[in-house]
Parts: structure tokens; sequence; C-alpha cells
């Protein structure tokens, strides 16, 4: 039986591959408006919430000022609902003009001189998910005009015939390669497509001049999203493994779960921090999808940790797996570029023991649970350093295996292993 390594270079052997820009080696850091703003285009009664410039401006400030864009995040994602419902007499797409009277270009360059990037959204599809004008049949104009408006980062969702990704997707990164500007490429084409990666035609995907992509279903504000992308990452991740990579033999790619709900109230700290956890050792983007003027002490110190983010942003890019199949507690892990590993320890228990009589109502919460890992089934002998990325702070050497003690409900202890010479 062919490997799926094998079976991803069969692929992609014999299509062009878009070279990746050097600032997307590894996974994308920033923000996103859409898990929070949505299409709110009601500025007259919500004018700090609606998609306009000034929530984008708002939110740029808040990221140079607010600490993230120190600790790596650095781009500012619009979602869709920022067009004006029609294109121009010349077919160029234009912004909302009442909502972004400056003009999209006047936004960029406001934050680039804050030392942002600018991402901004459009479909391969006559309109996009929220009924707006998209790119389908346009695709040079728009590269162009978005070029000229100095996006760095393009997210291209469907909202439209699957038929017409295969055409249209290509047709998009010719486009943006034809306008010289270096502009990455993200594209939602994956997550159009079902739940089995193994039969999406990453050939074509990858040959489009994708330089990520989304997979799956979209994050919803609740723990029952994150860990249906969890289990479906960890069932898939063998084979996803194979098509992400900083620099493999066709370019640089990544496996985007979609945005971190950290910092919004409907997940709990542990919950934020399980997130945090796997989104780096899974190699994703870190985009987040909250609210930078609102969020917590506690939710910036998941966030900030300079340590995860180092996970996250190892050069290797090799992407971490769940060891064996989906169970109540789980051990997730990433080989680094230094030799190092990345472990995360998750207890992910739903189960509950107690009463069952009918009506009552379990308490919120669960079991805390002991997690072991053995040191030989990801890798690694001898004795092992043991480091807890949450508290950055050594915890001791160990030799075959190593136990987090009471890892909370919902939560992963996190760590990184430094084999001993």
């Amino acid at each position: 039986m062919l490997s799926a390594r094998l079976i991803v270079l069969l692929f992609v052997g014999s299509v062009s591959s878009y070279k990746m820009n050097p600032s997307t080696n590894v996974p994308p850091m920033g923000w996103m408006s859409w898990e929070i703003f949505r299409c709110d285009i009601d500025c007259s009664t919500d004018p700090t919430n609606c998609i306009s410039e000034n929530l984008y401006k708002a939110q740029t400030d808040a990221m140079a000022t607010g600490g993230f864009l120190a600790a790596g995040y650095n781009s500012i994602h619009m979602d869709d609902c920022w067009m004006q419902t029609q294109r121009t007499p010349n077919g160029t797409l234009v912004a909302d003009p009442k909502r972004f009277p400056s003009g999209m270009q006047a936004l960029g360059d406001y934050m680039h001189a804050r030392g942002v990037l600018f991402a901004l959204y459009t479909a391969e599809s006559t309109t996009t998910c929220a009924g707006y004008p998209a790119s389908k049949g346009y695709e040079s104009v728009d590269a162009n005009t978005f070029a000229a408006w100095g996006v760095d980062y393009l997210k291209v969702d469907g909202c439209g015939d699957n038929d017409y990704y295969p055409t249209g997707y290509p047709k998009m990164g010719a486009a943006l390669r034809a306008t010289g500007r270096e502009i990455v490429y993200s594209c939602s084409w994956p997550a159009y497509l079902g739940d089995n990666e193994t039969q999406k035609p990453w050939g074509q995907i990858i040959g489009s001049g994708c330089n990520l992509w989304r997979n799956w279903l979209d994050i919803q504000c609740n723990s029952d999203s994150l860990f249906g992308i969890i289990n479906h990452w960890g069932d898939y991740g063998a084979f996803m493994q194979t098509i992400a990579a900083p620099n493999g033999t066709y370019g640089g790619h990544f496996n985007d779960p979609d945005q971190l709900l950290i910092g919004n109230t409907c997940i709990t700290d542990d919950e934020a921090r399980t997130q945090m956890a796997i989104w780096s050792i899974i190699a994703a983007p870190l985009i987040m999808g909250n609210d930078m003027r609102n969020v917590s002490a506690t939710s910036k110190a998941i966030l900030f940790n300079k340590e995860a983010i180092a996970v996250n942003q190892d050069p290797l890019g090799r992407q971490g797996l769940r060891l064996g199949p989906q169970n109540t507690t789980e051990v997730w892990y990433r080989q680094l570029a230094n030799g190092d590993v990345a472990v995360g320890l998750l207890n992910k228990d739903s189960s509950y023991v107690g009463y069952n009589k009918p009506g009552f109502v379990p308490p919120s919460g669960g079991p805390s649970a002991n997690i072991t890992v053995a040191f030989n089934s990801i890798g690694l002998s001898g004795s092992v350093k043991v480091r807890d990325i949450w508290a950055q702070a050594d915890v001791g050497v160990f030799t075959g295996s190593f136990t987090a003690v009471n890892v909370p409900w919902h939560g992963t202890a996190f760590y990184r292993f430094t084999p001993k010479a």
C-alpha cells in the first residue's frame, strides 16, 4: 500500500508550486474579525462594533499598544461584509463608502504605519457567504485591486459551486503572483470538501499556490466546537502532517483549524490553555477571534506565553500528532528543530460519574487526571529534562516516563522535553 507521504508527492509532482513568502515559513499570527463581529453592519446603533474602518483601526491600535504586536501577533484580518453591495461600473470591488469613508488603501496604510499587516477577504464564488460581491470570474481584476491597496494576506473563501474551485483557486493564485506583490494566499477550498482529509485533491490545492488552507468546519465559540476540531486533527494528523511543512519540496504549507477563542468568555481558562497548547503543537496559525480591546490579563498571559509561541513558531515547522486514538486523556507531541519535543497532556474526559436520577443536572466541570507519557513513545530515550511551559519553569530530570499530576478537566499540561546528553 502506498504511504500517505508518497500519495501526496504523486499528487503534486506534476504541478508548479507557489513559493511561500519568507514571513510565512512559520504559521501566521494575528487577529480576525469574524468570530465575534460577524457581519454587523448596523453602525447607527452599534458604532464601535460594526464592520467599519473604525472597528479595524481600533483593533489595529489595540494590537500595537496592548502587547499583542510585541508578542508576535502582527496582522489584522478583515473578513466578510466590507464590500459595497455591487461592483463599480469598471468592474472593481470597492469598500462600502459609508462604513469605510477613507477607502481601503488608506486603511491599509493606517495598519502599515503601526507595523501591522493588512489581511483581506474574498471568495471563489459569485457572492461571499454573506451575499456580497466575490471574485469568481474577476480573479485578475481583484488581485490587482488588492495589490494596489497594499494587501499582505488574502483569505479566499468558497461560498458557491464546488465545481468551480479547481478553476477559480488556481486563477486567483496565478493572478496574485502576477501582481508582483508578496501576498500570502489562504484557501478555504478544502473546508468545503467534507471530512475525509485523505480524499481531498491536495495536488491541485497546493498547485494552486495556496500557502495555507482551512481544512474543516468553522470554529464556533464553545467548547464542543473546539474539541470537535481537536478530535479531527488527531484523527487525520498523520496524513495532514505530510502536506504541511515550512520548506518542503513543494514550498511551505500549513493546515488551519481556524481562530483562537482565547480572550472570549465562551470557553474556560483551562480550555483556553488547551487551545493554545494544541494549536502550537499542530503548527497552526495563531489568528485570534476576540476583541483585543477587552482581553483579560489571564487570557493575555496565555496568548503572550513566549515558550508556547516558540513551540508554534519553531523553524522545523513539523506538525505535531496525537499519540494513539481518541481517548479521555491524550498525549500530543511535536518534534522541534533543536531535538526537543513539545508535549501536551490533555484531559478531555467528558464522562460524569454520580447520580442518574431523571432530571438531575450534573455539576459543571469534571475530574482532574494524572497523565503519563513514556519517553520511547515520542522518540526519546535516556534522561530527559522537563520544562513546564505554562509555569515557564524547569520541573526536573526524568528517566523512562513523566506523569503530569492533576491535569484539570478540559485542560492541557504543556511541556518541553529536552534529551540529556
